[in-house]
């Protein structure tokens, strides 16, 4: 028996759930599954991105160690980890921060995080011993931004054990702050997603950190011990399900660089509990305030609608963007965040689990959302375990395509089940218009037919050509760096904000871009996708216009208009004063 959205509510949650208690004891991860729709006649349309992995030839050498590659003992081996584009130095080119885990058994020598300089030539150096980011653990989310608005950004990263907040200290090192700044804990938590954002626009970035499960190694059960140690009869990791849910943490910034835990006060901690994973900030229903939404595996997600008096109300299952239309939970990893339809509102695409559909929510404007998944032809696909996802316009048409990274996280399960691979594909939808999207794989290059087990993935231009580059983290495989090698005659605009009265790093302005008729929503996020965090310059894609009206919506409430704007550029506004000299841009 399924129970459509409008049925959970009228029922509630808890009496939904405790109906379908029976079924969700099968397995650790969500039963929720959807059969592929069929797939539309090919439109024949070209499609000018093309994606190499230069990651080799580009200094990325050193894997990202995870668990053990042939089968995973527990939980903490199979989530992975993000990664993040941030230009640590201030000279206008994307460095790369890649996170790292480690092994049951002791991790190979020198794993650790990575921070790789942006050489400006196609190459990077691995810099991390000399900013001090050296770190050997179990690394999750990573989310930047500038919480003390000196100028230069920061990074915090969640980890199961312990997070971390590195302060930027403006000379290519960063310092760990986390104690003096008041977010140490000396309970061990699985962190999971975070994120940067100004909640109360006093113009000091908080933050809010996701926890995914309640683990230990001393009481963890073994794989094929219980009900939720199987899938598909198949002895597996434990969980989620079985183990104790995450509960989710809301830090003020206190403005003299230490920060105060308000997830009581805040109203925060009367969600239901649920296992959190990536955290997306932004402005759902465009009321001048951040809203918070949380992807969690396996039972309803999260929406948080801002009170604007310093408070949150949850309001996912309400609001049609918690649950799958039918009302059931989803294995809910990553999060894209944009505007695929064009109508100036930012929209969702949540992924999934194999077997399941991914999920595209559309977004009225004032903050609810309707699945859009079958409309759109993005039910075609579900055959993968889909982790880093993004609504990123790829080939500068003017209409942003969905990208999503895939990979199992029971890798065993392929010498059983050899139609489930631990390695699979990248997967591109690209954006035919009128809201229908046409999948690929082959045709956008080798850099996304090629089958890795992947997590997390973050988007950007680092090579300053005007495209978006794509940068994926692969399980005990060195990460892939994803040129896009764009051809045709398509245009672009990029604009990097600059806050002054709002935070200086902007995060939680919300930008309308126009051209030729469309508009187009994008906002300056400081984490999305799985766990990580894409370049802060916000990428439009223009087709053959040459102009672009551009309108900032920026988080201290200020409302600015600009009229006109040549294409084919980067175009850095600060806040109450307009355009500024960018910062190391070649292409003018």
């Amino acid at each position: 028996m399924n129970f459509s959205r409008r049925n959970f509510v009228r029922l509630g949650v808890g009496a939904a759930l405790s109906l379908r208690e029976a079924r969700l004891l099968a397995q650790g991860v969500a039963s929720h599954t959807a059969k592929p729709l069929p797939r539309p006649a090919a439109s024949g349309r070209p499609f000018n991105a093309h994606f190499v992995d230069v990651a080799a030839a580009a200094g990325l050498h050193a894997p990202v160690i995870y668990g053990d590659p042939e089968i995973k003992k527990y939980i903490v081996e199979s989530t992975g980890c993000g990664c993040a584009f941030i230009d640590y130095d201030n000279d206008g080119w994307m460095d790369l921060f890649v996170l790292c885990g480690t092994r049951l058994g002791g991790a190979p020598v020198g794993t650790t995080n990575r921070l790789y300089k942006n050489n400006r030539d196609g190459t990077f150096t691995d810099v991390t011993e000399k900013a001090g980011l050296r770190l050997l653990g179990w690394a999750c989310g990573v989310c930047v931004g500038d919480y003390n608005n000196d100028g230069f950004d920061d990074i915090f990263c969640t980890n199961f054990g312990q997070n971390v907040l590195y302060r930027n200290n403006g000379d290519g090192t960063f310092t760990d702050i986390t104690k003096p700044a008041g977010l140490w804990s000396d309970q061990q938590r699985f962190g999971a997603g975070c994120t940067f954002l100004d909640y109360n626009r006093d113009g000091h970035l908080d933050l809010f950190v996701s926890n995914y499960v309640g683990f230990s190694f001393e009481n963890a059960a073994v794989p094929g011990e219980n009900a939720n140690c199987r899938w598909k009869g198949i002895p597996v990791e434990c969980g989620p399900r079985g183990l104790l849910t995450g509960r989710h943490s809301l830090y003020r910034n206190n403005g003299d660089g230490t920060f105060t835990d308000v997830t009581q006060q805040a109203g925060i901690a009367r969600a239901a509990a649920t296992y959190g994973m990536t955290v997306v900030a932004a402005d759902f229903d465009e009321d001048g305030w951040q809203d918070i939404y949380v992807a969690c595996d396996s039972t309803p997600s999260l929406l948080f609608m801002n009170n604007r008096d310093g408070t949150f109300r949850e309001e996912g299952v309400l609001r049609g963007a918690a649950l799958s239309d039918d009302g059931m939970e989803q294995a809910g990893m990553g999060i894209g965040i944009g505007d695929y339809d064009l109508d100036g509102h930012l929209d969702l695409f949540k992924t999934h689990f194999a077997d399941d559909a991914n999920i595209l929510y559309r977004n009225d404007g004032k903050g609810n959302f309707e699945d859009a998944t079958g409309s759109s032809h993005l039910g075609v696909e579900t055959r993968y375990v889909c982790w880093g996802a993004g609504i990123v316009d790829l080939d500068n048409d003017g209409l942003p395509d969905l990208f999503m990274v895939t990979g199992h996280v029971y890798p065993q399960v392929e010498r059983t089940l050899p139609q489930y691979p631990n390695k699979t594909p990248r997967v591109v939808f690209r954006n035919l218009g009128k809201g229908v999207f046409e999948e690929l794989i082959q045709e956008p290059g080798p850099g996304v037919a090629a089958a890795h087990c992947s997590r997390g993935c973050a988007f950007g231009d680092f090579d300053n050509d005007g495209d978006i580059d794509i940068l994926i983290i692969n399980l005990n495989e060195p990460p892939s760096l994803l040129r896009n090698d764009l051809t045709g005659k398509s245009n672009w605009i990029k604009v990097k904000l600059d806050g002054v009265k709002s935070n200086r790093s902007a995060i939680g302005a919300r930008v309308l871009v126009h051209y030729g008729g469309k508009t187009q929503a994008q906002a300056v996020l400081s984490q999305s996708s799985f766990f990580s965090c894409s370049d802060s310059r916000l990428h439009f894609g223009l087709g053959n216009s040459t102009l672009a009206d551009i309108d900032v919506y920026w988080p201290s409430g200020l409302h600015e208009t600009f009229k006109q704007i040549p294409a084919n550029r980067l175009i850095t506004l600060k806040e109450g004063v307009g355009p500024v000299p960018n910062r190391g841009w070649a292409k003018v």
